[in-house]
């Protein structure tokens, strides 16, 4: 089964947008490679509009011609993505990630594109044509490149199929659909034939699901169809969002195990929004960032950075690869809140060794304050404990934290 753990890896929209071009994706791949490799970092993703020649920020570009070949499968924009060339696709980038030992991933809407649709392009290996497997009253409010299919028709599996083919054909290992987590029911059926085009297409494709919230009520769909799904809409660099992130994990922590990870979206920390401003930086506070993720390895969330990797400063970079923290991913099962009210909340995570367990604090308040971990939250009196930020030895009870801030402990019978 493949995401045995939640991914973790690099996302090119916090930082580039919809404009991310093939040199700033192979600086960020190298710079994983380098320095976060070794701590389970490993997926690099090149997000939306990889086949409009002419993006140039997160905004998007209404009814722009698209590049696809000649069955209606969007490829990589030549003036962007240069080794596309001669048809290669993503080919020769999947390589080149793959030769660094990384693994290489992409973006999609769901559908097909409207392009497509208005000339009647055959579907590969199908004799429908791609207008009539669209659906015009199924049209992404966000963005105007794509019509959904008309998932009732085989014709649709056929063209869902072509695309798994290519994206398997070029040496794709995660595929981020769009337009779909929060689409219910109208989308359920479509979920259905991408998950199953995926699985057909004969090479091991991790699927994640976007945007969110994705319902509730779902999740059990979900966690046949996906391998990770989004439970929040973008997700940005503003305490609000971060402070409503605590009732989103505490209602979906229960759905995460070995190949199926409700995701809190990507980490934006470091550079970000480089398209539009060259020294943009996150707005987050240190102490925001270090709850963040503390929070997000809790829930045993998917880990995708958003920032521009080569430009980390010291502290980024130590956020990355503090490897007792990133380890609760991994070490820790049956992750669940203890309390939570207006000013603090802790979390208990099982290791699943049975030695101990992962207890963290935090402090919700917009001032300094002594967060307690009660002492009945664990099942007997740890033999020792190490708090992950400091790397201090220290008793698991209580934690005066400044506003907005985290503790978190590794607890050894």
């Amino acid at each position: 089964m493949i995401a045995q753990n939640p991914p973790m890896g690099w996302n090119s929209w916090d930082c580039y947008g919809a404009a991310v071009t093939e040199d700033i994706v192979r600086q960020n791949a190298e710079y994983m490679a380098k320095y976060l490799k070794p701590f389970g970092w490993e997926y690099v993703v090149v997000d939306i509009q990889w086949y409009q020649p002419t993006a140039v920020s997160h905004a998007y570009q209404p009814f722009s011609d698209l590049c696809m070949d000649a069955f209606g499968r969007l490829l990589p924009a030549e003036n962007r993505f240069p080794s596309a060339k001669a048809g290669q696709g993503f080919g020769p980038l999947a390589a080149y990630i793959h030769g660094l030992g990384l693994k290489f991933g992409i973006h999609i809407m769901r559908g097909l594109p409207r392009m497509a649709a208005h000339r009647r392009l055959p579907i590969l290996h199908s004799d429908q044509t791609c207008d009539q497997v669209a659906d015009p009253n199924s049209i992404c409010a966000w963005n105007p490149d794509m019509y959904g299919l008309k998932c009732d028709l085989p014709a649709a599996k056929a063209y869902y199929d072509s695309i798994f083919q290519l994206y398997a054909q070029w040496g794709v290992d995660y595929v981020k659909c769009d337009d779909i987590a929060r689409e219910y029911p109208r989308c359920q059926r479509e979920i259905e034939v991408i998950s199953q085009a995926c699985r057909d297409c004969g090479r091991e494709i991790v699927l994640s699901l976007s945007p969110g919230p994705a319902p509730l009520e779902q999740a059990e769909h979900l966690k046949r169809h996906a391998n990770l799904w989004r439970i929040t809409d973008d997700f940005w660099d503003d305490w609000r969002l971060l402070r409503a992130m605590f009732e989103r994990a505490e209602k979906w922590c229960v759905h995460a195990g070995p190949g199926h990870w409700p995701d809190a979206d990507m980490l934006p920390v470091g550079a970000l929004r480089q398209c539009t401003d060259p020294q943009g930086w996150t707005n987050f506070t240190l102490s925001e960032q270090r709850t963040m993720m503390t929070l997000w390895c809790m829930m045993r969330s998917p880990l995708m950075i958003g920032g521009d990797l080569p430009k980390n400063d010291a502290f980024t970079l130590s956020l990355l690869t503090n490897g007792a923290l990133l380890a609760i991913e991994k070490e820790s099962w049956c992750a669940h809140p203890l309390y939570r009210t207006e000013e603090e909340c802790a979390w208990i995570a099982p290791r699943k060794d049975g030695a101990g367990c992962y207890a963290a604090v935090f402090n919700l308040s917009d001032r300094e304050r002594d967060v307690v971990l009660p002492e009945a939250a664990l099942e007997r009196r740890p033999a020792a404990a190490t708090e992950l930020w400091s790397g201090k030895q220290a008793a698991p009870w209580t934690a005066a934290l400044p506003p907005h801030d985290a503790a978190v402990w590794d607890v050894r019978w």
